[in-house]
């Protein structure tokens, strides 16, 4: 059975919970003692099936795959039939490993800070679906009006490792009805997906936007070109919720599925099905570390 044990941070109106046994999955932001994200079926299935909730992290590859084998970095993975990895509707493998199982070591832990790593070269299930060793590093940070996250990948192995994890944050605030949240999002190039969810190769721009979610529905593709970071929002009328992409991860998701009170705003550190396409992935060389940032911060409204 896996330990489901919280480490909890906090500082001013913030507390945030992280779940070492669970993958290290952000289980609780609560602001003020209101909870922040969608909790969906919790963390007992998350470990058992992999369904996601609160802000997990998805490595080694943050989205779907556009088929059970992909080569990428010299290696050629085949991944049907492996213990770690689901499908989605669509038959295809998605959100990376499961999170059954994985080793992750508490560094250090201080009031409003959280220091954990996890060697995937020491683990033989994760090196069946991603053979590259390496250890990851995240580093959480509670600031009084947010959470900074920081995660690294340190290639330890004599292979490059290729760049695509990213997070999941589902939010779901709660001063209004999700028909009355108001949406930010930024100037962005919008990839154009398949029926499957899959890129095609095609972009084009996205102007910035405000609009109340009503009853419209995401789950779309996004690269960020420009300077600087990227900015997403939702307000429930009581507080503002922004996600900001601070480095290190070009690329997002926005998902708002119909019938959930939910939205994401997805950090990647490359586009869906990066490590079959190649499109926009990046390689850390060994013995060379890569870290990408981003934050959730609250403020009353």
């Amino acid at each position: 059975m896996a330990d489901l044990r919280v480490v909890t941070i906090a500082a001013g109106d913030l507390e945030a919970r992280f779940a070492p046994g669970a993958n290290m999955v952000g289980c609780s932001l609560r602001h003020r003692g209101e909870e922040l994200l969608g909790q969906r079926d919790g963390v007992e299935a998350y470990v058992a099936r992999g369904k996601t909730f609160g802000i997990p992290l998805l490595h080694p590859s943050e989205n779907r795959l556009g088929e059970w084998r992909y080569e990428v970095a010299g290696r050629t993975v085949d991944l049907d039939g492996a213990a770690l990895v689901r499908a989605d509707e669509h038959g295809l493998p998605i959100h990376g490993a499961l999170p059954a199982g994985a080793g992750w070591r508490v560094v250090q832990t201080t009031r409003e800070a959280l220091w954990a790593e996890l060697d995937w070269g020491a683990d033989r299930g994760r090196m069946a679906v991603f053979p590259f060793a390496h250890v990851v590093e995240l580093r959480a940070v509670v600031d009084g009006d947010g959470l900074a996250v920081e995660t690294t990948i340190v290639a330890t192995g004599e292979d490059a490792v290729p760049l695509s994890f990213g997070f999941h944050p589902y939010l779901s605030p709660p001063g209004a009805p999700r028909e009355r949240w108001e949406v930010e999002l930024p100037a962005l190039a919008h990839l154009a997906l398949d029926d499957k969810g899959l890129p095609t190769g095609a972009r084009e721009p996205w102007r910035a936007q405000r609009l109340t979610l009503g009853d419209r529905t995401f789950d779309d593709g996004f690269a960020f070109d420009g300077a600087g970071a990227a900015r997403f929002a939702v307000s429930d009328g009581a507080r503002l919720i922004e996600v900001v992409f601070e480095n290190g991860f070009p690329y997002a998701q926005v998902f708002a599925p119909p019938g959930q009170a939910l939205i994401c705003f997805e950090p990647m550190t490359a586009p869906t099905d990066a490590l079959r396409t190649h499109d926009g992935l990046r390689l850390v060389a060994p013995g060379e570390r890569a870290s990408a940032a981003f934050a959730i911060r609250v403020r009353p409204v």
